[in-house]
């Protein structure tokens, strides 16, 4: 096929694929108090975009979207402009599950964020700048997987980078494939860069609103170490290979990794079939089991390969901020 035969036909599948993606395309509208999030002071109004999941209503978005919201109303592709209500928002993911007051909406088709390929053509579909008219269109492609999101708490999820241009009013929509499949939810643009852009990989999103589902509320493991990545200056400290797998430096007592017999100056080398060779390592590995769940963990202590079984414990809250004395 030569170049010139082909670009019709790609050309035919974008148009096909916007075709698809767009009656599951919702403006999402948020009236709420003035909100400090970091650098960031929310407005008393704001609008961003949804991906319709369910016939019953279910969308998804962005956290930040629908953050502090007082009162939602998500405006459809068929015009409808009905109320609806967050059942339930992670910050860690920036991945929120909103339900619209209607019925008989048309659910986006999902596809598989997990063999996506770097260089592979995606479009950024959403409610640019909120410009009338239905949802606008960017073209790019997968620049990188697994990216942090720079400046940010981002830790759990790795996520997508693309050069399709995301802009305000983009977030909380579809980042999709030439099929019109939904391979991401697009979060977050660099003012300071051009043509970088970040979208939660919709794996991740779609995992995060199952359990939002079930509970109303996130719940991740914890197993109660303190690690460090073995760079080059812990391994001449203690005689370890740099990059060999994460260093425990303190188990908090009594905590599942003290139960299962891990000490410090163990040096984790895999959960369950995962290799560890970082903080986010370990972080991404625990959080493809349930809460409850026994994960075999491979450890070394003296240069001997041991494992055990670590019963995964739902993250304790944080301790209560000491009230201030006075002078």
């Amino acid at each position: 096929m030569t170049g010139a035969a082909a670009l019709p036909e790609v050309e035919a599948r974008i148009v096909g694929a916007v075709g698809a993606i767009a009656p599951s395309v919702a403006v999402v509208r948020v009236r709420r108090d003035r909100v400090r999030r970091g650098w960031r002071d929310g407005p008393g109004e704001a609008q961003g975009s949804a991906i319709v999941l369910s016939r019953s209503g279910d969308l998804l978005t962005n956290e930040h979207v629908v953050e502090g919201a007082r009162e939602v109303r998500v405006h459809l592709a068929d015009g409808r402009d009905v109320g609806a209500r967050v059942v339930g928002g992670d910050p860690a993911t920036d991945v929120a599950l909103v339900h619209a007051d209607a019925e008989d909406l048309s659910p986006a088709a999902l596809g598989d964020s997990e063999s996506l390929r770097v260089g592979q053509i995606v479009l950024a579909v959403g409610h640019a700048l909120g410009l009338p008219g239905g949802p606008t269109v960017s073209l790019g492609v997968v620049s990188a997987l697994g990216r942090p999101l720079p400046g940010s708490d981002f830790i759990f999820e790795g996520l997508l980078q693309t050069d399709a241009a995301i802009n305000p009013g983009n977030s909380g929509g579809p980042l999709v494939d030439l099929e019109g499949r939904v391979v991401g939810v697009n979060s977050a643009m660099m003012p300071f860069a051009q043509g970088v852009g970040f979208a939660v990989p919709i794996h991740a999103a779609v995992r995060i609103v199952d359990e939002i589902r079930r509970r109303g509320r996130v719940v991740r493991p914890w197993i109660g170490v303190s690690v460090a990545e073995v760079g080059p200056d812990l391994a001449t400290r203690f005689a370890l290979t740099p990059r060999s797998g994460l260093y425990v430096a303190e188990v908090v007592p009594r905590s599942p990794s003290h139960r299962a017999g891990i000490a410090p100056g163990d040096v984790v080398e895999r959960v369950g079939p995962f290799p560890v060779r970082s903080v986010r390592d370990l972080l991404e590995a625990m959080s493809r089991f349930p809460v409850g769940s026994d994960v075999e963990v491979e450890f070394r202590r003296r240069g001997l390969l041991q494992s055990t079984r670590v019963p995964l414990q739902e993250t304790p809250p944080p301790p209560p901020e000491a009230p201030a004395r006075g002078r």
